[in-house]
């Protein structure tokens, strides 16, 4: 057991029956008052950030994380089937866990997960994957405008800005953390 002391950016607590992350803490000393810990928590099932204080010395329940290696294969009526790559298992992960990390989901995508014991509770794609534009929309501007861009719409659904060169059938690299196009392959 940690006490709300020990709390440090990146440490993983159960509270009230939910997992965070703790994002930031810091310690405050007020006049005429008691100090306490001031804390900005993450749950890792809904990425929903809230604020927490805790008592001096407060018991706090630290939990730790591990972390596995899986691959996509296919939709599985509402959930995700992926590999367990360490132990060839199977794993069924929840479509609220993926969340908007569905749009850059293809057969064999390889992505870390989180587990708490048997439970899942992240999944984090890898920054950068390479995928095919399957449609263009022409843009609006004129083609001599500098910086022009237009929506492309890749093999997994996604849809995002691309420049005016890029042509249906090209394999680009994307950022998956900010949907935004870095070259083409």
């Amino acid at each position: 057991m940690t006490t709300s002391n020990q709390l440090t950016p990146g440490m993983t607590l159960s509270l009230d029956g939910k997992i965070y992350r703790v994002e930031s803490c810091v310690k405050v000393t007020v006049a005429k008052g008691v100090p306490f810990m001031k804390t900005k928590l993450k749950d890792l099932m809904s990425d929903e950030v809230v604020e927490k204080n805790f008592k001096l010395n407060q018991p706090v329940q630290d939990v730790s994380l591990t972390e596995r290696k899986l691959e996509f294969l296919y939709l599985e009526g509402k959930d995700y089937l992926f590999l367990d790559i360490g132990n060839l298992e199977q794993v069924l992960v929840p479509t609220s866990i993926i969340g908007d990390k569905i749009h850059y989901l293809k057969e064999g995508t390889d992505l870390k997960a989180m587990f708490y014991g048997e439970s899942i509770f992240s999944v984090e794609l890898p920054q950068f994957l390479e995928l095919m534009v399957v449609k263009t929309e022409e843009s609006q501007l004129a083609a001599h405008v500098a910086n022009a861009t237009k929506l492309a719409i890749l093999e997994t659904g996604a849809k995002i800005e691309v420049p005016m060169f890029v042509e249906s059938g090209d394999i680009i690299k994307v950022d998956t953390q900010t949907n935004e196009y870095i070259q083409r392959v």
